[in-house]
């Protein structure tokens, strides 16, 4: 009897601990409830690698991830000009410690000068854009031709080291005062994307500008969620890089997000003014637009890689440097002449290019561009002769593959096609 009764209370009283838990979770709501307490100063925990927004700016070759978006939907996108240099390490540090990622404008000569720069930027998972090769005003902007050369330069440079080729672009001194509507469209039409930022840190309006004002201006507040930030990693930014720290800390504490510039986002761009309209530069001829941008967007398309496998050698051609119509894959001569060990001389006086396939080789292949003759030249005699189709674009003279080895002296081309890859066989 007595166990009974201890029994019938032990149930009542778990039925009302229940009932009271019940109560309780229906008062805070679901995923609230307060026990364990938190102390009151207790910090939100910062989000992993993986939870921030650090969606790469390339084409489907590079390893991207997806962002996640913020509550309060504020992003801050800290941008670097004018590296890599002797103190992009450093700024490359401080960003790792504090576990962001930033978008960083490199210019094609510095690339070149710190390769291994440029890779760790790339292995760490910034995004990388396009700053013109020299940084020349006085060449950038006489015309858009120089522009133009000096950003395909400085992709090459890129291409070279990262094997990815940067969409954004961004015009040194920014577009105000530099772009004309010319600039702006042959670019977009060439497949680019051009952003310049809504906040300046001020780091480059004079030598020496002190960490303490880099910061004031790095907190210029913005009737915007999206702060793309300005500032600089080449020499003589030192204070730059001393100020970073704080400016970071300042926007963790404003509840921002930290991302990278992608082609997919909106780009932040300067109005074409007065001072670009009134510098009168004559645009391009249609002809040397469809010669050097017409085709270039194809470069950053969603497509296979087309493998080039001939006899031991193999070399792999990017979506955007092939071209594959009416049954046929196209090629840049010189691009598949030197990366299998040939070579191209190009003769600008009678408008033919000369191409060795390989380093140890008699036989020469000579290719007018305005008739569309093939020449088979052996020991410089001549052999044959066969009409091609010929394609000028992005500045190289483009055939088809087989037109190219057929009359190099191969004997069988075979073309494949699986869901990763194209490839073509030639021996």
């Amino acid at each position: 009897m007595f166990k009974r009764l201890f029994d019938s209370k032990k149930r009542a009283a778990c039925c009302g601990l229940s009932v009271l838990l019940f109560m309780l979770f229906s008062f805070f709501g679901e995923g609230s409830f307060p026990w364990p307490p938190q102390p009151a100063d207790a910090k939100a925990p910062e989000l992993s690698a993986s939870q921030q927004q650090v969606e790469l700016l390339y084409s489907s070759s590079s390893p991207t991830i997806k962002p996640v978006s913020a509550a309060s939907g504020k992003t801050v996108y800290l941008t670097f000009d004018d590296g890599p240099s002797a103190l992009t390490g450093e700024v490359l540090d401080i960003l790792k410690k504090n576990n962001i990622h930033a978008t960083f404008f490199v210019l094609g000569e510095q690339v070149k000068r710190y390769p291994e720069l440029l890779q760790r930027i790339f292995e760490e998972g910034h995004a990388i854009g396009n700053h013109t090769y020299d940084h020349n005003y006085t060449e950038l902007y006489r015309g858009f031709p120089v522009f133009w050369d000096q950003i395909k330069k400085t992709e090459e440079e890129i291409s070279r080291i990262t094997g990815v080729r940067p969409q954004l672009v961004r015009a040194p001194g920014g577009t105000a005062g530099h772009f004309d509507d010319t600039y702006f469209s042959l670019l977009k039409q060439g497949g680019y994307i051009v952003t310049d930022w809504n906040v300046d840190s001020g780091d480059s309006k004079r030598r020496g500008v002190p960490a303490s004002e880099i910061i004031k201006g790095a907190e210029t507040p913005v009737k915007s969620d999206k702060v793309v930030l300005l500032m600089h990693d080449g020499s003589g930014h030192g204070e730059s890089v001393k100020a970073l720290p704080k400016i970071i800390s300042w926007y963790k504490a404003k509840g921002y997000q930290f991302g990278i510039l992608s082609p997919e986002e909106e780009p932040v761009q300067f109005k074409v003014n007065d001072k670009a309209r009134q510098l009168k530069r004559s645009a391009p001829s249609g002809e040397w637009v469809q010669s050097h941008v017409a085709g270039n967007a194809a470069l950053f398309e969603n497509d296979k890689p087309l493998r080039l496998e001939v006899g031991p050698q193999e070399t792999t051609l990017q979506p955007g440097e092939y071209l594959y119509e009416n049954g046929h894959y196209l090629v840049p001569v010189r691009a598949v002449a030197e990366r299998l060990g040939g070579t191209a001389a190009w003769n600008a006086k009678t408008q033919t290019v000369d191409i060795t396939l390989l380093a140890d080789t008699d036989t020469t292949l000579q290719i007018d561009t305005k008739s569309g003759l093939l020449s088979v030249m052996v020991l410089g005699k001549k052999q044959t002769g066969h009409s091609t189709a010929v394609k000028n674009m992005n500045d190289s003279v483009w055939v088809p593959v087989r037109d190219l080895f057929d009359n190099a002296g191969y004997q069988h081309i075979a073309a494949s096609e699986n869901g990763e890859e194209r490839r073509i066989k030639v021996f």
